[in-house]
């Protein structure tokens, strides 16, 4: 059953507060002590491995955190994890998604009968892969990094999947489809930015915690090993 929407309204608000008070710390912190909130920052990127991508330097995204921009896409997140419905053991949402020929189909339509469905390349024998393109973290026109692929943020559907086509030139050697504009897998999913699920026969086996500093693809590997032994 769904929230009241007085109770929705009651905890977007206070998420709201937690952010403020979140970035406005964060803001204070990069003022007085750039050289250890700096590392806070980068213990965090080290997670993630972006400390170790050598498209990016620390002055590329590092002095973007507290920004205007950064505090709207923080909210967006947690205001979005609202939202989730996908929840584990049980029935995997059936999302409408695009094809990059434009054509549209739901998740479910990539299951082969018990196979699961997830996205990781070592394990094709045994699982189907998808790849579902949702709204762009950082957009040139959002929480942009520097030194990153200019994407702005969709405003149609074409904008959505000229930005997939930048991804399918990388060859992710499995289907890549796209979000509705109404974003309804991020949302039903909580995928915001980014996030793993094992699906099985309609249903969820696994779901990750959000991506980037929670993103655990050896979880996914332990997974899949267990059902293939």
């Amino acid at each position: 059953m769904g929230l009241l929407r007085p109770g929705l309204w009651l905890k977007k608000l206070w998420i709201l507060l937690l952010v403020v008070v979140e970035v406005a710390m964060g803001k204070v912190l990069m003022t007085l002590f750039p050289e250890r909130a700096t590392q806070n920052i980068l213990a965090m990127g080290q997670k993630t491995g972006m400390t170790r991508n050598p498209q990016f330097s620390p002055d590329n995204w590092v002095p973007t955190f507290f920004s205007i921009q950064y505090f709207w896409f923080v909210l967006k997140v947690r205001w979005q994890r609202l939202e989730d419905k996908a929840e584990l053991g049980g029935l995997a949402p059936n999302c409408p998604v695009i094809r990059l020929s434009g054509q549209k189909c739901n998740i479910w339509d990539f299951i082969q009968g018990n196979r699961p469905l997830r996205l990781i390349e070592d394990f094709s024998p045994i699982a189907d892969f998808l790849i579902i393109y949702i709204e762009e973290a950082h957009a040139s026109d959002g929480w942009a990094f520097k030194n990153n692929v200019d994407i702005k943020i969709h405003q149609n559907l074409q904008d959505r999947l000229r930005a997939a086509h930048i991804l399918l030139a990388k060859s992710p050697q499995c289907p890549v489809v796209v979000d509705t504009m109404q974003n309804q897998s991020s949302q039903l999913y909580a995928a915001l930015p980014e996030r793993l699920y094992v699906l099985q026969e309609g249903r969820i086996l696994y779901k990750g915690k959000p991506g980037p500093w929670n993103y655990h693809p050896e979880e996914v590997r332990a997974v899949l090993e267990k059902l293939h032994s």
